[in-house]
């Protein structure tokens, strides 16, 4: 794709609100497949929970003329003093490598349920950004929405609180300061809560 957008001089604008600042193992979900987009949206972790995000690009894009550009609220001093402390944070105590450890061990203990329950047809993700799909038959790959819906609440009744995401799945995004023994709780909550989901 951006080979085509380059061809046709047309920006490749590369969406990291969700997945940025270390979501995925990489400052940049995009460094994984080795592309260098001409902007990048950012946010969310950004600031840590203090409101703020960023448009970064290329120096060629900058403004030619001055207020060609204005917001609401931008120079927030405490948003940005938040957001340098978590970069500084990430880079310090090397999160963007446990989130690659935590996150491999994580697809890994996922996977073991996937050889338990045939009713997970798919375990995928990059770093700490992970999903399992449920479905009613791995053959056909039919949605069980119905029963993701049940594991949801059965988690949330011991204790796990999980989010839904496209028809069938549900997504992991703990915090990048993760460790194995949280993971192994979770997943021991997951297993039981499938189980229950699995009886009605």
């Amino acid at each position: 794709i951006k080979s085509i957008l380059d061809e046709h001089g047309i920006l490749f604008i590369d969406d990291e609100v969700q997945s940025g600042i270390g979501r995925t193992g990489h400052w940049f979900a995009i460094e994984h497949h080795g592309i260098v987009p001409d902007i990048v949206t950012t946010a969310k972790a950004l600031g840590s929970g203090l409101p703020i995000g960023a448009i970064i690009f290329r120096g060629d894009l900058d403004y030619t003329k001055s207020g060609a550009h204005s917001n609401t609220f931008g120079g927030n001093l405490v948003a940005v003093a938040g957001a340098l402390a978590t970069l500084d944070v990430i880079e310090r105590e090397h999160v963007l490598e446990n989130t690659r450890t935590q996150g491999a061990y994580l697809q890994t203990r996922l996977r073991e349920l996937q050889a338990k329950y045939e009713e997970i047809g798919d375990v995928r993700g990059l770093g700490l950004m992970v999903a399992t799909e449920f479905v009613t038959s791995r053959t056909t790959k039919e949605p069980a929405v119905r029963l993701r819906d049940r594991i949801l609440r059965e988690s949330y009744r011991r204790g796990l609180i999980l989010l839904p995401c496209g028809r069938s799945s549900i997504r992991y995004i703990p915090p990048l300061i993760i460790q194995r023994e949280e993971i192994d709780e979770g997943v021991e909550i997951l297993d039981a809560a499938i189980l229950a989901a699995r009886a009605r």
